[in-house]
């Protein structure tokens, strides 16, 4: 089915709205709900859009699942063991429906946007109540009013790719917020499912995103952090040509006083895009870089459409034009075929990079990916014992790399007490890095001044300036 991309109109999202009226009136809806997240910032936000519907449904959240009228796992698929423990722990509640008759369940996300997943739920799990894949979040409403009024599995997957607007969202924090500028992915890395289940690239109109930015900024958020599957190519599929840079520009003049973004894709990170970060006020300092492998092998193989070697000017420009960024990233170790000397030329692009954090992951067969069915699997013991290697290679690396900020002052937007002591609270500071100072209660949520002061484990230290 060919897939086509449109924005939700304001008369289905009237109607949609009203079955979220029809649903507050039903005597027979669950009183309470908890919503499970698996995976990316992406999923977190969907749990908060989703959180908004019921809340309008007339629900409240229970504190924890077992505790719920109405349980929803909002499910990642990027890799086997998301998948595996979200079906877990769907089948785990089976038992607690035997204490809770009434007690409803849902999937949604994108595990069931995965072909056949539909087809499985209905034939393994089919006392789940409703299951919904990514592109039918916004008609929840319906959704749910359906399976309120009938005893069978409610299931539904569409091939049609959308841009809703105006959901309703319930934020899990006041100082910091996620905002979504585009969807969907065309990249088709070889090993990522992502483009299969989250569709093709379609952004938001730029009002749209401004419109939602001011609102934010009105509600004292400090903090937004932009989201897409690949916001460096924002806009490409817009009439107006808008840029990703151009869309910064424009947030960085509304005077929001922090912006972070994620994730970019190496081949579309234009000079446009890092000058608009080096001329900025409020961007800041921070950029995931996906990098993978340091192979060019492995990177071709892997249909990444960059060469190591374009992937360190990148990060040489990135480094001129905004001395101190901090630089994270993300790296598949195992990729069928990878051999010894691919795998050392990712330990020496780590060395040579010196990053502040890496991702790094065995590499997770998905069905229905070009990577799955290549030769040359690795087998599971190779591939642990490089991870091993590289992990304890950045390890060491992040000591020297991060012990730059040692004596610099920085600004951490709080976020909760410190694991380690409630007399210290801890945040992000403007480099993407935790840091830990002396704080209260009073002081989470608020964006703190401070000294570096030391390094422990993934952590900076630090004390306060008044």
């Amino acid at each position: 089915m060919k897939r086509t991309a449109h924005t939700v109109s304001a008369e289905e999202m009237k109607r949609q709205h009203a079955f979220t009226e029809e649903i507050r009136t039903l005597p027979q809806r669950p009183e309470t709900y908890y919503v499970v997240t698996y995976g990316c910032q992406m999923n977190a936000h969907d749990s908060e859009k989703l959180a908004g519907m019921l809340r309008e449904m007339g629900m409240t959240e229970a504190k924890a699942k077992d505790e719920a009228d109405f349980v929803i796992f909002n499910t990642c698929c990027i890799r086997e063991n998301a998948e595996r423990r979200a079906l877990g722990n769907i089948t785990w509640l089976r038992e607690v429906r035997k204490k809770n008759p009434g007690l409803m369940i849902a999937v949604c996300g994108c595990m069931i946007q995965e072909p056949g997943m539909a087809e499985k739920i209905l034939k393994q799990y089919g006392f789940i109540n409703l299951a919904f894949g990514t592109s039918n979040l916004y008609r929840f409403p319906e959704l749910l009013y359906r399976a309120l009024n009938t005893d069978q599995s409610t299931v539904i997957v569409e091939e049609c790719d959308v841009v809703p607007e105006g959901l309703p969202i319930l934020r899990a924090r006041k100082e910091s917020a996620y905002l979504t500028i585009m969807y969907g992915c065309n990249n088709y890395c070889s090993y990522c499912i992502v483009p299969y289940v989250r569709g093709r690239e379609r952004s938001r109109e730029p009002a749209a995103i401004l419109r939602e930015a001011e609102d934010l900024l009105n509600s004292g958020v400090r903090e937004i952090m932009l989201l897409g599957q690949n916001v460096n190519s924002y806009g490409k599929d817009l009439p107006e040509g808008k840029s990703f840079a151009g869309l910064l520009k424009e947030l960085d003049r509304m005077g929001i006083p922090r912006i972070r973004f994620m994730t970019s894709h190496p081949k579309d990170l234009s000079d446009e895009l890092i000058d608009a970060m080096a001329g900025s006020v409020h961007i800041l300092p921070q950029f995931h870089l996906p990098v993978q492998s340091g192979s060019d092998r492995i990177l071709e193989a892997m249909n990444r459409h960059y060469t190591r070697r374009q992937y360190l000017d990148r990060v040489r420009r990135l480094r001129d034009a905004v001395p101190g960024i901090g630089l994270s990233t993300d790296i598949i170790v195992g990729f069928p075929g990878e051999t010894e000397e691919d795998f050392l030329q990712t330990m020496e692009l780590v060395r040579e990079v010196g990053y502040d954090s890496a991702f790094t992951f065995i590499y997770s067969p998905r069905t229905g990916t070009r990577a799955a069915s290549l030769p040359d699997q690795i087998i599971p013991e190779t591939a642990t014992e490089r991870i091993q290697r590289l992990i304890s290679l950045q390890e060491t690396l992040q000591q020297t790399t991060m012990s730059r900020f040692i004596g610099m002052e920085e600004e951490i937007l709080t976020e909760g007490f410190s694991r380690r002591s409630s007399e210290a609270v801890s945040g992000k500071g403007r480099h993407g890095i935790s840091v830990t100072v002396p704080g209260s209660a009073k002081d989470i949520g608020k964006i703190v001044k401070c000294r570096i002061t030391g390094l422990k484990n993934n952590t900076l230290t630090a004390e306060r300036i008044e």
